[in-house]
């Protein structure tokens, strides 16, 4: 199962082409929006989520509710792209003379894509670099997640993500009853934290950022519950379920480190205090008494929930910008200004979810039959049936 995105950030539209899905899965737009909306909120938000209100079209790939088994086309148009046509537009510029090409951008911004795409691609116009690269094409990564996180929850594999951190500001609550109380509590609030006394003190440091023209990042955690043991493989490294999930939650723009379990606090523990020693019992087979390789071993799940972190930096935008060099003029200068978010990890954390949840329902496509949904439910639960007995 694979997808490829397609699209800029103020271009006319974002789109993604889904290949490998089952057939006979239902699949509503309104599954999807859902994702969308959830990734567009969030305390710290800049002005582009008060133009944009992301809804996605099913272009291919579903009839009457459920899909095809052919590849499945997702669009979102962007609603900005009529103040951007002639910035944007496909067709050659005709310029007067004198005239300039407008938001043309030569002064790259520290942090970013900016000047390294310039010398890869060898564009003197920085923007044809940053329409690319601008975290805007997380949009239809979400909604390939959707998709994702709707075949997972047929199969019995829900999936939920809170923040951590923001600021330096570390919430003191990480246990929930349940899956579904974690999402509950983290969708009513404005930072998706479980703490409510960091909550606020969250979103103080985030208006405190703002009002200096600056950002501040913090940490992301995803919840994989209902895994059946045994999927991803300890064969060959490129098979390695967790090396997936470390290399999807990287590639998030901005994101710069990845954890699982207690991540980089083994590094401090002998091994009695890392690794999880294994229980059996008549009713649920093979358990651990604990987890903290964060569902784990080898490369393949144990059946344990997998607990995923992600370090996201601040974004490298700011409206006090860094200082930089014009490519042309090779003169210092502060960097070029584009609209951003003072703190976009509450987003993030829904992204980070979303991008899991793909590359989990990605591995068990990969491991099971998977041409019918019937029958990969099926493949799935023998799989579920056959680690209790084993």
């Amino acid at each position: 199962m694979r997808y490829l995105t397609a699209g800029e950030s103020h271009g006319p539209q974002l789109t993604t082409i889904i290949e490998g899905l089952p057939a006979g899965m239902p699949l509503l737009a309104e599954d999807v929006n859902k994702e969308l909306e959830r990734r567009q909120k969030g305390h710290g938000r800049g002005r582009r989520m008060q133009i944009e209100k992301d809804t996605v079209q099913i272009a291919s790939g579903v009839r009457h509710g459920y899909t095809l088994g052919s590849p499945v086309a997702l669009v979102v148009q962007n609603d900005d792209w009529k103040h951007w046509t002639k910035i944007m537009g496909q067709e050659p510029l005709e310029l007067t003379e004198g005239e300039e090409v407008k938001r043309q951008i030569t002064r790259p911004r520290p942090g970013h894509a900016d000047l390294n795409g310039g010398i890869k691609y060898g564009h003197r116009d920085l923007r044809n670099v940053l329409e690319r690269s601008s975290a805007r094409e997380t949009t239809v990564r979400v909604a390939a997640g959707a998709v994702a996180k709707k075949l997972l929850s047929t199969l019995g594999i829900e999936v939920a993500s809170h923040v951590v951190e923001i600021g330096g500001i570390r919430s003191k609550v990480q246990n929930y009853e349940s899956i579904n109380s974690l999402k509950e509590i983290t969708e009513n609030s404005p930072v998706r934290c479980l703490d409510p006394q960091a909550e606020k003190e969250m979103m103080k440091a985030i208006d405190e950022a703002k009002e200096n023209g600056d950002s501040i990042g913090g940490i992301v955690e995803v919840i994989v519950e209902g895994m059946p043991s045994g999927v991803g493989s300890y064969v060959h490294y490129d098979r390695k379920l967790d090396a997936k999930l470390a290399a999807a939650i990287v590639s998030i723009n901005a994101f710069k480190g990845v954890e699982f379990g207690i991540g980089f606090e083994a590094a401090r523990k002998p091994g009695s205090e890392v690794h999880d020693e294994i229980s059996w019992s008549e009713e649920k087979g093979y358990t651990r008494d604990s987890n903290r390789l964060g569902g784990f071993e080898g490369g393949m799940t144990t059946g344990m929930p997998i607990v995923i972190r992600g370090v996201m930096k601040p974004i490298p935008t700011l409206y006090k910008p860094l200082q930089s060099v014009d490519i042309e003029t090779k003169e210092p200068f502060t960097a070029s200004i584009e609209r951003s978010d003072s703190c976009a990890v509450p987003a993030a954390a829904v992204v980070a979810e979303n991008v899991v949840a793909w590359e989990i329902a990605a591995a068990i496509v990969e491991q099971f039959y998977s041409d019918r949904l019937d029958t990969l439910i099926e493949t799935v639960e023998k799989q579920r049936e056959y680690a209790r007995d084993f």
